[in-house]
């Protein structure tokens, strides 16, 4: 059983920056894959990004891809998702996930995660 916890979001002007946090609860944390997706109020969830569970493999959707950096600290057992050059379009509740399958690499499928956070909110204001 893994818990996450997110912090982080908040209200920003466009061209701003935030990093979300997400601590996770449990021994085995560094052999999970984490992911960050996002929904935004009327979408479906949707891929961020995600990292394999060394650290070493990332991958991003395109719409975030040069403006956010997912990393993680294994020692610390949290997650990071740096965001950088913020838009409207990036408002969203923000959601980090584990999961077992693609450990390496991460997936970008949201019903390959097997425990999620509660969210926080990230608002950007143009």
């Amino acid at each position: 059983q893994v818990q996450l916890v997110e912090s982080g979001g908040g209200l920003v002007q466009a061209g701003g920056s935030l990093r979300l946090s997400c601590a996770a609860s449990g021994r085995t944390f560094s052999s999970y894959a984490m992911g960050w997706f996002r929904q935004a109020p009327g979408k479906e969830r949707e891929f961020v990004a995600a990292i394999g569970w060394s650290g070493g493999n990332t991958n991003y959707a395109y719409s975030v891809k040069g403006r956010f950096t997912i990393s993680r600290d294994n020692a610390k057992n949290t997650v990071y998702l740096q965001m950088n050059s913020l838009k409207p379009e990036d408002t969203a509740v923000y959601y980090c996930a584990a999961t077992r399958a693609a450990p390496r690499l991460g997936s970008s499928s949201s019903g390959e995660y097997d425990y999620w956070g509660q969210g926080t909110q990230v608002t950007v204001s143009s």
